[in-house]
Formats: structure tokens, sequence, C-alpha cells
């Protein structure tokens, strides 16, 4: 269920306000590591969790978070929060007429007044950057609730940080195992399953080695910061 009244109807509406990526030349998304689709476009996402596996799924989310980064955040925002221009993604139905949408917009992009607001993306980049792109947008968490547990994740960072320079006494499974319960909490603005939180990315790192512990406090300290 979506926390707040922006459907995609209301996406449909914000998708007649100006957008400024016209002029941005698009840049070429390696999708090697994801299963092959297929050659007709399909119009519901295929990288889903429950469709592929959490494995497939999580290679999405990172091709797509490259892919987005390269060619989509300079409008739409870092982690898809919108500035107010373009519409915020965030918000689009993690379901098959959001899907429709999505594609729709990728491959033919938008033109207003014959000015191009968004450039056509499908034959640039392909089928399963559309996809991957779409799996990283539909997992952007809820940035209310993660905010909500930004103190934890605060001390937790520093915990992390304090076992990478000396792990005496350190409970990775305990760590672990709460930001798992904290990633469980967090949910997506799209109504998709897994919201791909800092809790979850720094929760799948852990392994109870220095190293792991800097990786993870580096993610939260990452995340805390672009929060704000």
């Amino acid at each position: 269920m979506l926390k707040t009244g922006m459907t995609t109807a209301a996406l449909l509406c914000a998708a007649t306000l100006v957008w400024a990526h016209g002029d941005v030349a698009p840049q070429p998304v390696n999708t090697d590591a994801l299963p092959d689709v297929g050659e007709d476009w399909l119009i519901e996402n295929p990288y889903r969790a429950e469709a592929v596996g959490e494995d497939v799924w999580q290679a999405a989310v990172e091709i797509g978070a490259s892919g987005y980064n390269q060619n989509c955040a300079r409008c739409h925002g870092l982690e898809v929060i919108s500035g107010g221009l373009a519409p915020d993604l965030r918000f689009l139905e993690a379901e098959e007429y959001g899907d429709e949408w999505y594609m729709e917009r990728f491959i033919h992009g938008y033109t207003q007044n014959g000015i191009t607001k968004m450039p056509a993306f499908g034959d640039l980049l392909g089928q399963k950057a559309a996809w991957a792109i779409r799996t990283y947008i539909e997992t952007r968490p809820d940035q209310d609730m993660v905010d909500e547990r930004s103190d934890e994740l605060k001390e937790m960072r520093d915990q992390f940080a304090a076992w990478a320079e000396d792990p005496a006494g350190a409970d990775p499974d305990a760590a672990k195992a709460r930001l798992s319960e904290i990633a469980a909490e967090i949910e997506t603005l799209s109504g998709a399953p897994l919201a791909d939180s800092i809790a979850f990315r720094a929760s799948n790192v852990i392994d109870g080695t220095p190293v792991a512990y800097k990786r993870a406090a580096e993610i939260l300290t990452i995340g805390l910061s672009a929060a704000h």
C-alpha cells in the first residue's frame, strides 16, 4: 500500500511539468550479469525477487543503481528523491500497470509541445538495462522509516567502525540479526516487498571480518549522510 495519495495517475499529471533531461546523452549500462529476457519488450518487471531469486534481484538493483545515477539522477534526484520538477518515481506502483507506464516513458521518451523533455532510452540502453533501473527505482525505501531508525543505525555504524579497528568482543551474528530486523521494518513507497535500505545493505556485508565491519560502517555513513 502506498503511504500517500500520489498514484500512477498523479504521476501522469506530473509528467506535464518541465523535465530538464532532453539534452542528456544516455550512458551505456553493463548488464552482462543479468539473465536475458528476450527480444520482445516485456510489460512486467522480470527481475523481481519472487521471480528470479534474491541473488539476481540484488544484481539488478546494483546494476540499476549505476544506470539510474548515470542517466536519470540529474532530473529525478539522487536515491530517486525528486526535487519537484520531475515525477517522484519512488511512488510508481511495483505492479504491471506501473511497469507499463514506466516502459512507455523509457522506450519512447517524453515530448511536450514539440520539445524533448526526456530522451528515448529504449534503443540506446536496451531492455535489460530498463528493467534493472526499474528494479532499483521500485526498491527505494521509505526515507521517513529510515530516519525513524537513524539514531540506532548511527550507534551501529560507530560500533562497526570500532570493530573494524579491533574486532575483539564483536558479535557479528547479533549485529547482522538486528540489521535484518530493521531492514524488514522498512517498507518501499512503490509497494514492492523488499526495500534496498542501508540496513539491508549493511546486513548483507557482515561476515565477522574487520573488512566487513568497515564496509558496513561506510554503507551506514554514506546512507545516513545522503538522507540529509
